[in-house]
This record gives C-alpha cells, structure tokens and sequence, in this order.
C-alpha cells in the first residue's frame, strides 16, 4: 500500500473500535461494527442491482441512518456518489442527474414522484430492502485511493447553473485531518449533525465519523427545541451551524431560561460572515462559537478559528487548517494586512475541479490556488476576516458597501428577527443598499435611524422593505441573488 491510499475507513475504523457507537438516531444506535456489517450486506444488494465500480449513483433523501448505509456501500463498492438536494424541484434535479451521467438514483419515497421525468434507473430505497444480498463476481474495494473521485457535489448555482463539484478520497481525508489538528479529537467526542448530508458540511461529519471514531447523532431536520434538548442530554461535544441555526437556538435557550452543559466544546459556525452582535452574544452565554471558513469546493472548511482565540480574534474565521494556504489578491497582486481583495486558496482539500466543466475549472484554479470569489482580509497577525461575496458586493457612488456589515447590524437590534441586503439600480450613485428584513414593532424611519448612527451615511439602506420570510437554502444560507426578485 502507498501513501496516496488508505483502508477503507469504516471498515479500518470496525476493525479497530468495533464496539464504539458510531451512529444515533431517536431510539436507534449502532456500533461500527454493525454498521459495518449492515454495509457490506448492502454492498451485495447493490452488486444484485447491477451497481458497478466507478459508475454515478445518486443519492436523494433525508439524513437517516439508511442513507448513510448507503452513502458508505458506494464506498465499498467504488462508485462515485451524486448527493441530491432534496428542496429542489424536478427540472433541478433532473438536470443535475444527466449533468453528472447518473446511472442510478436511490430516493426516498417522499421524494420519488420528483425524479419521473429522469432518464436514469430511479430505485426506491425500499427496493433495498426486498433485494437479495449477491457475492459472485463482487469485488470490495478495502482501500481507497486519495486521488480519485468520491463524491460529486452541485455548487448552488447563485449565478447561471450550477457546477458538479468532484470531491476525491483525500480532500475528504485531509479535511478530517485538518479539523482535528486545529480544534482537536477527544475520544468521547459527539457530534450532532442537523445540518443535510448533501450539503458539504453534513457530509463532512460522516466522513469525521468513520475516521475519527467518533458517534454522531443524526436529526433529520432542524428544530431549536429538539436541538437544545439534545445538547443538554446526550453528551454533544461539538455541532455545526450557521448564523440563522445559532439564532433560533439561543433565543429558545433565553426563552427557556437554560444553559449548555461544559461537555459542548464546539460550535462550529459557517454560512458567510456572522453577525458580531451574535458572536458576542455567544460570549456572554459563555458558548463555544469558532467562526469557519470554507465552501464545496474546499470540502467543507479549510479556515477556521482556534480555541485558544476564540476570544481575542472576535469575528475572524481564523487562519487556515494545517495543510492548507489562504493569500488575498486583488487584480493579480497579494494584498498586504488589512487590505481587502478577493480570497484564494490552497491545499489537499481543495478540488481537483468541476464535473465536465474544463474551463471552468482553469478559470478557477490555477497552480493549485482557488479563486474564490469571496472578500476579505488578513490582519497583521494572519488572522483572516471575511467581508462578502464578491457578487454581492455593492459599489455606490465609488464607496464599496459590503452587505453583510450592513445586515450584521440590522440583526443587532432586538426587533428585527432576519435581515437581507442587496444593491439597487440608482441614477445618481450607481446602485443604493435595499434591506430586506422580518420584524416585529418596528417602522421604516426607525430601522434608518438605527443604521444612521452605526455606519455611515452611504451604508444606510436607502429602503427598508418589510417581509415575512427570507429566500434560503437547505441550510438555512440566505440566498440574496434571489432578493433581487422582490425588487421588481
């Protein structure tokens, strides 16, 4: 065996910690080695359907332990694994299922009557169940090689349509890596996954899992009751969310007048730049919030903020993971400290590029550096700061307005629950900040006033447009392309 492989992780990870568990969900758990053995009998299930090595399968459905039993069964066989978002609609879905060249898709029944127009074998999951277990001809694949496609994962398309992301063994390995040299691996770690395992932070986590040895506790969706009820019982060490999740579950913690127990050391916050109102809210509670950085294309994180600055480098998504770089350029030449510009990236975690997309690819990395698309900044300690994304920034007047420091403190006032801010046409400046915002007890003229003696007079919205819900995806990751729809 060569560096560039390692043994199958859930079968390595069985080998060696057979009786941890590895999986939770309600009243269910299993081991690793149960998982293991559910897996390999899924594995001859799927050789009996015709499955073959590096064939595309599809995979669309809900976090369940099924779909995780299925999601390592391609593994075993060594299939590439198409992971489908389950809030999109057929024409979506059916797109990205010829994009990729899937043979086959697994769905759940909620979501089957979706996939009719699709030209692959789409399979119930429940056909897994009444198939017969098949070994002749069946090879296991009992290591994996790092450069070789894994999983394919479509960006969300924010601009034109989406890309298929192709992740390989070893971005999802040093990934694993990266994060435990950075925050650090306990034996007893539990992580609470509510984020979707289609989305690269909730694949993330079950990649950890096998690697790592550690349980994950599997919900299905997201409910800031359920999820402070699980911290506060089951032992959780660790959960990843993004601000809007952080939101809800603190305001049900004061609500309910309770704290989270010492055994949660981390929460993991992604997304896009926090609110400073909410990070520093966190602080007072005395919760563990570490700001990351990271997209698809990084197979998850590859910045994040260390323990021991979680309270000196407030707001920073940190530096990067161990084997990792992050430099900032702005029209070919890096920044120094505190300039802005665009930020670029590099490392083992980083594609090798988009599915079928060759120029899309050159276009975005190049000698191993990823462009992107995101601003920021580095302070004189390296720490990095991130502002917006690059498409949503908003020039008026000559000034760069970035929205998130607008929406950051629109969210800092207690009568506005969400906040959204883009850039509108405007004949005198060139575009205007439009803020977009669910609230409660509070007029226009107020919500003015508040911006007016936070930022400066050309950050203020120049309209305030009262809604009752924001545009997001499926993890809850405000989507501002889709605001420039209200403005018509």
């Amino acid at each position: 065996m060569s560096i560039q492989q390692t043994p199958n992780w859930l079968m390595q990870r069985a080998y060696l910690t057979p009786d941890r568990v590895a999986l939770q969900k309600d009243n269910q758990q299993l081991t690793f080695q149960q998982l293991h053995e559910n897996v390999s009998i899924i594995t001859k299930k799927l050789h009996c359907l015709g499955i073959k090595k590096d064939a595309r399968v599809a995979i669309l459905a809900p976090n369940s332990i099924q779909m995780v039993e299925l999601l390592h069964a391609c593994k075993y066989i060594g299939v590439i694994t198409v992971l489908l978002n389950t809030r999109l609609t057929t024409h979506e879905l059916v797109w990205q299922i010829e994009d990729a060249d899937v043979e086959a898709v697994f769905a759940d029944g909620n979501y089957f009557d979706l996939l009719g127009d699709s030209s692959a074998n789409v399979i119930p999951l429940e056909v897994l169940n009444e198939t017969q277990p098949k070994e002749d001809g069946l090879c296991i694949q009992t290591e994996f090689e790092l450069g070789k496609p894994d999983t394919i994962m479509y960006t969300s398309g924010t601009t034109g349509s989406p890309k298929g992301v192709i992740h390989t063994y070893g971005n999802h390995y040093y990934s694993a890596v990266g994060s435990a040299l950075n925050l650090g691996l306990h034996h007893h770690d539990v992580w609470l996954a509510c984020v979707p395992f289609f989305h690269v932070s909730g694949l993330s986590i079950l990649m950890k899992s096998v690697i790592y040895g550690m349980k994950v506790i599997i919900h299905e969706g997201f409910d800031p009751k359920v999820i402070n009820h699980s911290i506060q019982t089951e032992n959780v060490t660790m959960i990843s969310l993004v601000s809007t999740m952080l939101q809800q579950v603190l305001t049900d913690l004061k609500e309910s007048n309770q704290t989270y127990p010492e055994a949660l050391r981390c929460v993991l916050l992604g997304g896009g730049p926090a609110p400073k109102s909410l990070l520093e809210r966190s602080k007072e509670l005395g919760i563990p919030v570490y700001q990351t950085y990271g997209m698809t294309e990084t197979a998850s994180q590859i910045v994040t903020l260390s323990p021991e600055y979680s309270l000196t480098k407030l707001g920073s998504a940190g530096k990067p993971l161990f084997h990792s770089q992050v430099k900032i350029m702005n029209e070919g030449k890096m920044q120094e400290s505190l300039q802005p510009g665009e930020i670029v990236v590099k490392g083992p975690t980083v594609t090798s590029g988009y599915y079928k997309r060759e120029e899309a690819t050159l276009a975005s990395i190049q000698d191993g550096w990823l462009s992107t698309g995101d601003i920021g900044y580095l302070d004189e300690d390296g720490f990095l700061f991130v502002l917006d994304r690059r498409k949503d920034l908003i020039i008026s007047g000559g000034e760069n307005i970035y929205p998130a420091e607008i929406e950051s403190v629109l969210l800092s006032h207690l009568s506005i629950q969400e906040a959204g801010v883009i850039g509108k046409d405007d004949d005198r400046w060139g575009q205007v900040p439009v803020a977009f915002v669910v609230a409660t007890g509070i007029t226009e003229s107020e919500v003015k006033k508040y911006c007016l003696e936070r930022l400066a007079k050309y950050k203020v919205p120049a309209e305030v447009r009262f809604v009752t819900e924001l545009p997001r995806n499926a993890t809850n990751k405000l989507q501002r392309h889709k605001l420039q729809e209200y403005l018509r």
